[in-house]
């Protein structure tokens, strides 16, 4: 299919035929030659002097090329575009923010493998986040490191690679010691306000209470509520645990009703699994359809056939000319022999 970005250049067409019936045929001046007899030749002939010129008139051939090509130069002028078939593109319409603990609490080995190892609790959540964002190819993800203060690690990404590559990167105690629960959730806010995606969800895993935000986590998450950002808040380990490790589970419920998330509880390794397909379930993939059409410039093509013709047209011309001049070589020298 083909369509021209500049259609009007061809009333263009008309140009020439304009030029030829408004503009006055060309005259030129030349020299003539003056002769004695020329009143004698004016009587013989009849004819009185006066100003006139030639018109030279075109060969059709010529006519010809020269209508061709004012065509194909106002058809490169209206600039044909070539149209292929139409692509669809799937872009994700999802923003999934995952925020990870890497207090010193996280490093308690008590997950087990599925090969019956026992890992620590950062390991078991890199194991099954890595099974979990295979799955979430039409979601952008973005990574929050947090302890005594929260890091953006990874911004919203489709580059499923790499963002698996920088949660493998993280070591526990590498953002601290501390659990500043509320802060991950306000710059989780931040990073959501940035964006334009209106599906917004966050995901926040940790074995400890707040011990250290700034921002209490419940009132960061009457924010994130206002900021329509969904949180699902996932407890890991003993929920009998004493002291400042202890996961308080009120706060971390009372955070997920208030952003109209759901709070999970993982003892381990399978239980953690259970929780990522839940919310699956509670959050399918979503993408935007788009679909468009590629363009591709064939303004050269006329071009490219006038130069084309063009040439075909003068090694015509000029062959013939050779032909006939070799021709009157011939027949010269045929009379001078026979002379």
């Amino acid at each position: 299919m083909i369509e021209f970005v500049y259609p009007w250049c061809f009333v263009l067409l008309a140009l020439p035929l304009l030029v030829r019936w408004l503009a006055p045929a060309y005259k030129e001046k030349k020299h003539s030659v003056q002769v004695p007899y020329f009143q004698r030749l004016v009587d013989v002939s009849g004819e009185t002097p006066q100003s006139g010129a030639v018109i030279l008139n075109r060969k059709a051939l010529q006519a010809l090329l020269n209508i061709f090509a004012w065509i194909c130069i106002v058809t490169a002028m209206a600039k044909p575009e070539i149209i292929g078939p139409p692509i669809v593109q799937e872009k994700s319409a999802r923003d999934l923010m995952i925020a990870v603990d890497l207090s010193g609490s996280m490093e308690v080995k008590d997950f087990m493998t599925a090969d019956n190892k026992v890992v620590d609790r950062l390991t078991a959540v890199k194991l099954v986040l890595s099974d979990f964002v295979q799955g979430r190819e039409h979601d952008r993800l973005g990574l929050i490191l947090f302890g005594d203060a929260p890091y953006l690690q990874a911004p919203f990404t489709d580059d499923l690679s790499t963002w698996l590559t920088l949660l493998n990167e993280a070591e526990i105690g590498m953002a601290g010691q501390s659990t500043a629960f509320g802060d991950a959730i306000g710059l989780s806010i931040s990073v959501f306000n940035s964006e334009n995606t209106e599906n917004r969800v966050l995901i926040v895993l940790t074995d400890g209470n707040d011990t250290g935000s700034k921002v209490p986590p419940v009132e960061a998450a009457k924010v994130a509520a206002a900021s329509d950002i969904k949180i699902y808040t996932i407890a890991i380990g003993d929920p009998e645990t004493l002291g400042k490790e202890k996961v308080d589970l009120k706060v971390l419920n009372e955070i997920a009703k208030i952003t109209g998330g759901e709070n999970f509880q993982a003892l381990n390794r399978e239980e953690l699994a259970a929780v990522y397909q839940a919310i699956h379930k509670l959050e399918p993939q979503e993408f935007e359809s788009q679909s468009f059409r590629p363009r591709i410039s064939a303004h050269y093509y006329p071009v490219m056939l006038l130069i084309v013709v063009y040439i075909f047209v003068l090694s015509i011309v000029s062959l013939r000319f050779r032909l006939a001049t070799s021709a009157q070589l011939k027949k010269e020298l045929r009379a001078q022999q026979d002379a």
